[in-house]
């Protein structure tokens, strides 16, 4: 028997900007123990084992940052607080229901587009 999978990724973007810059950064002073927090809930839950948080560079969302995406599902969640993330660990990942007032907007995460349509879009 082998080491199994893990059900559920969660990319959490790890991404600052540095001081001055004009986009959003989720990661700031106040925002940076954010992915500390999802890690050690998820081991006090006992079930890092099969949840598996990774921190990711920029998932292009800023504004409506801090962001994370939970896999299988394609499920973006905005505006990331510690209460938040407890939240989504409860009721997505243990209880298998989306945070829906959590999710990001569908103007900035809307459905996903094949590598073919985008180079058709792109006049390629």
């Amino acid at each position: 028997m082998g080491i199994p999978q893990p059900s559920f990724y969660m990319f959490k973007c790890e991404q600052s900007a540095p001081p001055g810059m004009p986009k959003p950064s989720c990661v700031t002073p106040a925002t940076q123990d954010l992915f500390q927090h999802l890690a050690q809930r998820l081991m006090k839950e006992g079930i890092m084992g099969t949840v598996q948080p990774i921190r990711t560079s920029c998932l292009n969302r800023c504004s409506a940052g801090p962001v994370m995406l939970v896999e299988p599902g394609h499920v973006m969640y905005a505006g990331l607080t510690k209460e938040k993330i407890d939240r989504i660990v409860t009721e997505h990942i243990l209880g298998g229901n989306v945070v829906c007032e959590y999710v990001i907007d569908s103007e900035l995460w809307d459905e996903p587009i094949t590598p073919a349509d985008m180079k058709k879009q792109m006049g390629m």
